[in-house]
């Protein structure tokens, strides 16, 4: 959420104190079922007033989904075509390729990665669009080395922000919640 209030500050003009996420939309393309991260990010940015878009083959979503606050898509150029400002790419493990939760790795590649061409269409959009992805990455299956590597890519912000979030949670766990220390003369 840090990183997307970021981008919207970027790309609006604006700093972001008092920045919501309201009216963003987030795409979240991959293995939604096993993902923690794909959760987490649901609640909290549905909660912060973003609009999230689950995308991934039926085998990699969650049975209960259609309970949940967010919009379902079976292949990213449909995503992409019902507009977004964020895609948020989550790794593929090893382990699923041979676990039948999808055909081949090729077949993924084509209907759910970030591929040069989708992100090409990206790119030539006159819409702002943050590319996002936790990591570790497989470039090549989920993403492309040219989104990876673009402008557009705030994926290592991404990583810096989180790292930060967790030092500061982790702080406020060992003090006992007091953040008297934390913010000195107060």
């Amino acid at each position: 959420a840090m990183t997307l209030r970021q981008f919207k500050a970027q790309v609006e003009g604006v700093t972001t104190r008092g920045l919501t996420l309201e009216g963003l939309r987030v795409a979240i393309v991959g293995d939604i079922l096993h993902s923690r991260v794909a959760r987490s990010n649901l609640w909290l940015l549905h909660t912060l007033g973003a609009t999230v878009k689950f995308v991934a083959p039926p085998t990699l979503l969650p049975v209960d989904i259609e309970n949940w606050p967010v919009e379902i898509y079976y292949n990213l150029d449909d995503a992409i075509e019902s507009g977004v400002d964020a895609v948020m790419m989550l790794r593929i493990q090893k382990e699923r390729m041979n676990a039948a939760f999808f055909p081949s790795s090729e077949e993924y590649s084509r209907l759910w990665g970030l591929t040069p061409e989708r992100f090409a269409r990206l790119d030539a959009s006159a819409h702002e669009t943050a590319i996002l992805h936790p990591g570790p990455m497989n470039r090549g299956l989920e993403i492309c080395a040219e989104a990876a590597d673009s402008p557009r890519s705030w994926v290592l912000r991404q990583v810096t922000n989180g790292v930060s979030v967790r030092m500061a949670v982790l702080y406020l766990l060992m003090t006992g919640g007091s953040s008297h220390d934390f913010y000195p003369g107060s």
